[in-house]
């Protein structure tokens, strides 16, 4: 009998997987596996809100294979030596596999790929899975990336996607093979450290969700993406992340609802995309500054207190508090929030945008290394950002996107009896009400904050 592996990374889904139907499609049984990487695991890359999140799409992902007439295989260690322990017991010849855009992808494929060409197997490696678009698709002349959003959109946008592909019907899965459990979303409940407000993962709860959105949500997204109270944004970055929904399916779906707020969703679909091409083309850009600054970054005692309060949401600046107690509440924060508190910190703290994409990483669910590291570095002017000195003002911005403090007050109870817009600027409160609030005073002028940043890296 004919095998193939199929090997699933950040592609934990049945729908629209062009590794597996081109495996049912070259033999006669796959072996549908899932490795838990020891290297991954040992680099900090799976803290517990994404370990309880994965867990819920591998139990889906299994229930949908079992469902099938097939089932999920767990392995556990080094991803090149299991892959080739799993083919060598199932006789499979060839591993197919979702590309990857990271520096590590791009090793561990390299590594499997040398590896099992000594076994006299061979390696297929899928585009377009993980994005909607391959990294390498569109380049501009003289460039291997795009290094301008506009420019990339502007391509992209002209570019077929691949169609989509239908789950399969049947997957026949050989006897005899040794897995292990799948985990469960309890057995890292009891380790600790998961968010109590998390969602729950699994191409099943990412279908439902992607319905629902077309449905419902997407035509007003254009007008209330950035309404921080409304919460009116798809909440799919998580499946995207774990690759529970195609991004291409998601493309389509929305392109064929059309509409301002489709076409809003599109192009962030599209930055996405961006960012995995800039990581592509420039791997050490997850962790070096893409565009040196020459930043002179704030370190020491107060430096490190001012990030314990903007971790703890005690900054003193009611929107920027609302947002990182969010994240650690849900594991996930809105993107405005987001832009936020990465500008609160990186320009108005002016303290390396590494410790707070270090943060970040920690509790998100999305927490990927494209888009975090790479919007980390856009917000920060290290990155791709064609205003790289720009500062958000934090209460400018409360009171353009939470014009009434709705969101602050669901986010900060000390302030949810300050009626309005005033919840914003606690500090002008009369004395008298302030004292009774137990809400820290800013921990920074802002206007100080500015001149700071720009002597900083004028300095630089």
């Amino acid at each position: 009998m004919n095998t193939a592996v199929v090997l699933f990374t950040a592609d934990l889904r049945l729908h629209d997987h062009p590794p597996l139907r081109a495996a049912l499609g070259a033999a006669d049984a796959v072996v549908p596996l899932f490795v838990r990487d020891e290297r991954i695991e040992a680099a900090g890359f799976a803290p517990s809100n994404r370990a309880a999140f994965l867990a819920d799409c591998l139990a889906d992902l299994d229930e949908g294979l079992r469902d099938r007439g097939g089932r999920l295989v767990v392995r556990s260690g080094d991803v090149v030596e299991e892959v080739r322990a799993v083919a060598r017991e199932a006789g499979a010849d060839e591993v197919h596999m979702a590309a990857g855009v990271s520096a590590y992808a791009h090793a561990r494929e390299e590594r499997l790929r040398l590896a099992l060409e000594r076994d006299g197997r061979a390696l297929r490696v899928h585009d377009a899975v993980v994005t909607a678009l391959a990294p390498g698709a569109v380049v501009p002349s003289g460039s291997d990336h795009f290094a301008v959003f506009t420019p990339y959109h502007r391509r992209w946008s002209q570019e077929d996607l691949r169609g989509v592909l239908g789950a399969p019907r049947t997957v026949r899965v050989p006897d005899g093979l040794r897995s292990e459990p799948v985990p469960s979303r309890e057995d890292v409940e009891k380790a600790g450290g998961v968010s109590a407000g998390l969602a729950r993962g699994g191409e099943r709860e990412a279908r439902k969700r992607l319905n629902a959105w077309v449905r419902g949500g997407i035509a007003d997204y254009d007008e209330r993406h950035d309404d921080l109270a409304g919460d009116a944004t798809s909440r799919l970055s998580p499946h995207f992340h774990f690759g529970t929904l195609s991004p291409a399916e998601a493309v389509h779906r929305a392109r064929t609802a059309g509409g301002p707020g489709a076409e809003a969703f599109v192009r962030q679909v599209c930055w996405r995309d961006f960012h995995h091409q800039v990581l592509a083309a420039r791997p050490a850009s997850a962790n070096a500054d893409y565009r040196d600054r020459h930043d002179r970054w704030r370190s020491g005692g107060q430096a490190d207190a001012d990030v314990r309060a903007w971790k703890d949401g005690r900054t003193g600046y009611p929107v920027v508090d609302a947002a990182m107690r969010q994240l650690r509440h849900e594991g996930w924060m809105h993107n405005r929030g987001r832009l936020l508190a990465a500008s609160f910190l990186a320009k108005t703290l002016y303290v390396d945008w590494r410790v707070g994409a270090r943060h970040f990483l920690e509790l998100l669910v999305d927490g990927d290394v494209a888009d975090n590291q790479l919007n980390w570095q856009w917000v920060a002017g290290t990155g791709t950002d064609t205003r790289p000195n720009r500062v958000l003002n934090p209460v400018r911005q409360a009171h353009r996107y939470d014009p009434d403090g709705a969101y602050v007050r669901r986010w900060v109870p000390e302030l949810e009896d300050v009626e309005g817009p005033a919840v914003h600027e606690p500090w002008k409160l009369p004395s008298a009400v302030r004292v009774r609030l137990e809400y820290p005073d800013p921990i920074v002028d802002l206007a100080d904050g500015l001149a700071r940043f720009r002597q900083g890296r004028e300095a630089g």
